[in-house]
């Protein structure tokens, strides 16, 4: 006969799984909450002990309970991203434009499968745009002008047939403009304000990555 100790430790144990594992989304943005300086307490509400964030405000989730936007634009929040973000796989909308976020754009967010807006503009934003970016087939807004943003624009970009809109100017990308796939619908004044970056890609003549040593 089973010891009835183990038996009820077992069903602690079942009952507790299902909590943790619907809140690792509320983790990874909590996470996101400590990297960041609120001086207006915008994140107030974003308590780790809750079952799921889908009560903090600035997040909405799905029938499921899945988080599908952080809405955090404009909230005068400073520090930087966390790799945590790429957790949350069915994000459709990550807004954290017109802040004055640093470091870097993690390399997870290429994770993000269901995303279809990325709004990092008008941040202080540095290093590279990462080249998983081009893992995001569902995304449409790739909005990441005024930056400090260095290095090539990664062409794994242009295969991402649901891209309309894409703005990098004004930040130091360097090399040369793709003109594959989405990009040949996109503005050149989308570009413009990088020293140095140059003009559209000349297709088997030149290096993309061109003026970028």
């Amino acid at each position: 006969m089973a010891n009835p100790i183990w038996l009820w430790a077992f069903s602690v144990t079942l009952t507790l799984i299902p909590s943790v594992m619907g809140n690792s989304e509320g983790d990874a943005l909590y996470t996101l909450r400590r990297s960041l300086k609120d001086p207006d307490n915008v994140l107030q509400s974003w308590d780790p002990t809750l079952v799921n964030p889908c009560t903090w405000f600035h997040i909405t989730c799905n029938q499921d309970n899945r988080v599908t936007r952080v809405d955090l634009g404009n909230s005068n929040l400073s520090g930087h991203l966390v790799p945590e973000l790429g957790k949350l796989e069915h994000l459709q909308y990550l807004e954290l434009y017109k802040n004055n976020i640093q470091g870097t754009i993690p390399t997870e967010l290429g994770n993000l499968k269901s995303l279809i807006s990325l709004d990092l503009y008008n941040n202080n934003i540095s290093g590279t745009v990462p080249p998983s970016l081009g893992k995001l087939k569902s995304l449409v807004f790739l909005r990441l002008n005024d930056n400090r943003l260095t290095g090539p624009i990664p062409r794994e970009l242009a295969g991402i047939s649901s891209l309309k809109v894409v703005d990098v100017s004004n930040n130091d990308l360097c090399g040369t403009i793709p003109t594959s796939g989405p990009f040949e619908h996109i503005p050149l004044n989308n570009f413009e304000r990088n020293p140095r970056l140059e003009g559209p890609e000349l297709l088997g003549l030149a290096s993309y990555d061109t003026n970028c040593s």
